[in-house]
C-alpha cells in the first residue's frame, strides 16, 4: 500500500490538497505586479527571491467570491506542467499522508460541472478533499488567454 503526502488548503471553506512532490514552497502574500490585459483569474507576478512568477487567484478561477488577503492567506508556489506558479489560497491547513484506497475519482457530476481540474477526491475521516490536476488547471488557463 503506497500512501501520499497531500497539502491541504481551503478556498471558500472547500478543502483542496496537491501533491507535496508539486509545492516548491509556501509563501505570505507579497507585491503583486498587475499586467494588464489578462484573464481576471491571474493576479499579476511577483518577484521572488530574484525569480517572477505568475499568480493565479484560485477564487476567481473557480467563480468564488472575492475576499481580502488576510493573516491566513498564502501563495503556494507549485511545479505545473512545464513552469513555475503560485496559487493564492485563503489558507494551507496541513500537511497530510493519504492511502491510495482512500484516493478516488471525482463523481461524474462534478467532472460534468466544468470541474475537469480536479484529478480526484482523497477521504479522510468524515472529510473529502479534492485534489487538483495542477498540469490540467494550468495548461487550461493558457489556451483560454
Amino acid at each position: 500500500m503506497s500512501n501520499r503526502q497531500i497539502v491541504v488548503f481551503k478556498i471558500n471553506e472547500e478543502d483542496f490538497g496537491i501533491e507535496i512532490t508539486q509545492v516548491k514552497e509556501i509563501i505570505r502574500p507579497l507585491e503583486i505586479y498587475k499586467v494588464p490585459n489578462m484573464p481576471d483569474f491571474i493576479e499579476g507576478l511577483i518577484n521572488l527571491r530574484e525569480k517572477v512568477y505568475t499568480v493565479f487567484n484560485l477564487r476567481r478561477k473557480f467563480n468564488l467570491p472575492s475576499k481580502e488577503f488576510d493573516d491566513n492567506t498564502k501563495i503556494i508556489i507549485v511545479n505545473a506542467d512545464t513552469s513555475t506558479v503560485g496559487f493564492i489560497v485563503d489558507e494551507v491547513n496541513e500537511i497530510i499522508w493519504i492511502d491510495e484506497e482512500s484516493i478516488e475519482s471525482p463523481p461524474e457530476t462534478i467532472r460534468a460541472a466544468n470541474k475537469k481540474y480536479l484529478s480526484s477526491v482523497a477521504k479522510t475521516g468524515s472529510k473529502a478533499i479534492l485534489l487538483l490536476d495542477l498540469n490540467l488547471l494550468v495548461s487550461m488557463t493558457e489556451k483560454q488567454e
